[in-house]
């Protein structure tokens, strides 16, 4: 069952799509937009989640914008006037949301991100280790100054990532890997051979969408939350 819910943010109000799965509870999982917005292809991709037994709730960071999937520049121009502070608050109030609710069955949450969402993940995982114990991250990651504090982070990480990327390029994903590695982090970042940027994306904007990948992935996403939230 899906609905659009409302929940505090630091004092502020914020909004996000939830859906419970058919038996009415489940563990939790966040999913974190792409740059386009709260669209109809992450909504899909949050559906799939309360399919497969997660009370999955996806959080509306642009607060009602939204770019069409030929709106590339808008995608850009939302993205980058998206206040980090507020895409902060809005991912704790909602870890929060999910942690209270009813339905929510684990003590931790699971976060899925794609492309700004992967990034996303990254950061609310090392900001809320209290909380967030499994981050399944698609092409995208922090890098430089958008780098969190890496001490905090506890939660386990399988992403994603494309081979044919020009916002997060393979060699930056092994220098991550790498580099959390060394500082004991359970961190997996695997590479799709002869993928680009979005494979995942059933909206298909950038005519990337490898959907046989997609669907051998998807089982792999399911199972990696189910063994790691609790």
């Amino acid at each position: 069952m899906a609905e659009t819910v409302e929940f505090r943010s630091n004092g502020n109000g914020a909004s996000g799509y939830l859906v419970k799965p058919p038996v009415g509870s489940g563990p939790g999982v966040l999913v974190i937009q792409e740059w386009w917005g709260l669209d109809a292809g992450i909504k899909e991709m949050t559906d799939r989640l309360g399919a497969a037994g997660f009370v999955a709730l996806a959080p509306d960071l642009y607060h009602g914008e939204l770019a069409g999937h030929d709106e590339m520049d808008k995608a850009a121009h939302l993205m980058q006037s998206l206040p980090p502070e507020r895409a902060g608050r809005d991912m704790s109030g909602a870890v929060d949301y999910l942690s209270s609710h009813s339905a929510v069955t684990s003590d931790g949450i699971g976060v899925v991100g794609f492309c700004m969402g992967g990034m996303l993940s990254f950061i609310i995982a090392a900001n809320r280790p209290d909380k967030v114990k499994a981050v399944v991250p698609f092409y995208g990651f922090p890098q430089g100054e958008t780098e969190p504090d890496w001490s905090r982070l506890t939660a386990s990480i399988s992403g994603h990532m494309a081979e044919h990327d020009n916002f997060f390029s393979p060699a930056a994903a092994g220098a991550l890997e790498a580099k959390l590695k060394g500082m004991g982090k359970n961190v997996t970042l695997t590479v799709h051979p002869g993928t680009g940027h979005a494979f995942m994306g059933p909206h298909n904007a950038l005519g990337t969408l490898n959907a046989a990948l997609a669907e051998r992935i998807w089982p792999e996403v399911v199972l990696f939350l189910r063994e790691n939230v609790r």
